[in-house]
């Protein structure tokens, strides 16, 4: 595999990094954030200092031959704990227990890597090895134990991470069920590499040359696993996202029959819409919730509740859900309440003693179910049987 290979993931990782970064800033304290961010910058330095153009260079600038094996090692070690992190964290359990499960990766991980760097210390590896190092020096002393270490805590977290993102996906669903799905797939993989590397340093204890095992098969694995291990890390993320976006646009559109037949009641008066339709969604639907709970508030004068429990009634009789009863009800007054309001442009019955009212609707998506029982037939059938309603100077000579 040739470097643009590896330089094109650190490229895009390290440019999510820094998109991310100020959200890091604003929320240091945020441990879900902290970890993704980690396991970015972990990642791309895994891809960069990887590839053989790098490991050369690394070698030649520090005039150290294979300083690049334990570097690549000691940050393959760093990428294996920001997983194990990430998943303790991300899975949300008890904060004390995360803190404690979290801080106990981190110490043996370091104890890793600092083992690690003392190993290539002191051992005796004078010539350049780019893609045969471990079995090149799978004899050698300290060397040896180097490379056995690294092996073992890849081998460790690639275990303990695929049992614990595959136990976890059987009690998710959607995009986070996808994810760990994949993770488990990369992590088999991983799992392949990690064979394939022991057989290889295996059979050079016994006398074999298993090397193609290390130099041939095991890259193309680990190469293909890390695309579905971040695939698998990164895709809930973008799809809950998009999933929400997806989510507020759709309830915006669901609430524009509400919202223009409330705006009807007032049509002498323009009314655009508060943001433009370029806007995010989230924040154009905002406004929207707004428009509409104003323009409540405003024909809470003209509210039926007689012709609502009619509707409702009505909607009983049809043996229709208990949800869609209150929509119809609540739909039928909110009919009922434009003609009134309609039927009296200078405002009469605004102040009469008598008030009706229309409790709060809190959630979105009760106001998607009003908006979209207004097309119910029920709604109309009742609005010629209303009863007559008190204006302001009928309240003052009752």
């Amino acid at each position: 595999m040739q470097g643009l290979g590896y330089y094109i993931p650190a490229i895009i990782g390290i440019a999510i990094f820094a998109f991310k970064l100020p959200d890091l800033i604003r929320a240091w304290h945020d441990p879900l954030l902290r970890a993704v961010e980690g396991l970015l910058l972990v990642a791309s330095a895994v891809w960069v200092f990887a590839a053989p153009p790098t490991i050369s260079t690394v070698n030649r600038l520090t005039g150290i031959p294979n300083f690049s094996a334990p570097l690549v090692y000691c940050i393959l070690t760093a990428f294996c704990a920001s997983c194990l992190i990430l998943i303790i964290t991300w899975r949300g359990e008890d904060p004390e227990k995360t803190r404690r499960a979290t801080r106990w990766v981190f110490s043996v991980y370091s104890v890793v890597i600092v083992t690690l760097l003392v190993l290539f210390a002191l051992a005796d590896a004078p010539v350049e090895r780019l893609r045969d190092l471990d079995t090149y020096y799978a004899n050698t002393p300290y060397m040896r134990e180097m490379i056995v270490l690294y092996l073992l805590a890849h081998t460790a977290a690639v275990v303990v991470t695929t049992v614990m993102c595959w136990r976890w996906s059987k009690r998710v669903q959607g995009w986070l069920r996808t994810g760990l799905v994949l993770i488990v797939i990369g992590y088999f993989g991983n799992v392949g590499y990690d064979a394939a590397k022991f057989g290889a340093v295996f059979a050079r204890w016994t006398g074999r040359d298993w090397d193609w095992l290390s130099t041939d098969a095991a890259p193309p694995l680990a190469f293909v696993s890390a695309r579905f291990i971040g695939a698998g890390f990164f895709l809930p993320l973008i799809g809950q996202r998009f999933q929400a976006r997806w989510s507020d646009e759709r309830t915006y559109r669901r609430l524009g029959p509400l919202l223009r037949e409330l705006r009807s009641a007032s049509a002498s008066r323009p009314a655009p819409e508060m943001v433009a339709p370029w806007a995010p969604a989230e924040l154009r639907l905002t406004y929207r919730e707004a428009d509409i709970h104003d323009h409540i508030l405003l024909l809470n004068p003209y509210f039926d509740h007689a012709l609502r429990e009619k509707a409702a009634l009505a909607a009983r009789l049809h043996r229709l859900p208990a949800d869609q009863v209150w929509a119809i009800g609540t739909a039928a007054m909110l009919v009922g309440a434009v003609r009134a309001r309609i039927a009296d442009p200078d405002g009469t019955v605004v102040g009469a003693a008598e008030a009706y009212s229309l409790e709060s609707i809190e959630k979105p998506e009760d106001l998607v179910r009003v908006s979209r029982a207004l097309r119910h037939p029920l709604v109309f059938a009742v609005q010629h049987q209303r009863p007559g309603r008190r204006t302001a100077t009928d309240a003052s000579h009752g």
